[in-house]
């Protein structure tokens, strides 16, 4: 299945949740930094600290015409991440709303919140 090139530019997380659990294929992308990460992330995630990200943009080449969906704690810096991976021509990024803080509110009880 094809998906289309205008993709809304954010997706709430339960969107996500269920694109997990229908096995979509898709790049779940943490742009935390690794302490974050260390502390509490969601299964499968692969972890670019936004920091890092123009250094290692090369490592998401193998997804730029696959979806990627972007995190962070609350949304801010995916967002950000996220517009900037489209100007580079990544088409099917998409920003979670609300980030892994939103995921422990509305999918998650039991993730740890910080």
């Amino acid at each position: 299945m094809s998906l289309p090139t205008d993709l809304p530019i954010e997706i709430d997380c339960r969107s996500v949740k269920s694109m997990m659990d229908q096995g979509d294929s898709f790049l779940l992308l943490d742009c935390r930094r690794q302490v974050e990460f260390d502390t509490v992330h969601l299964e499968g995630s692969r972890l670019v600290p936004m920091e890092e990200l123009t250094g290692r943009i090369g490592e998401l080449e193998p997804y730029r015409e696959h979806r990627i969906v972007v995190h962070c704690h609350l949304g801010g810096r995916s967002l950000q991440v996220t517009e900037w991976l489209r100007s580079q021509g990544f088409d099917k990024v998409q920003n979670m709303t609300g980030g892994i803080d939103a995921w422990a509110t509305e999918v998650d009880p039991q993730l740890k919140r910080y």
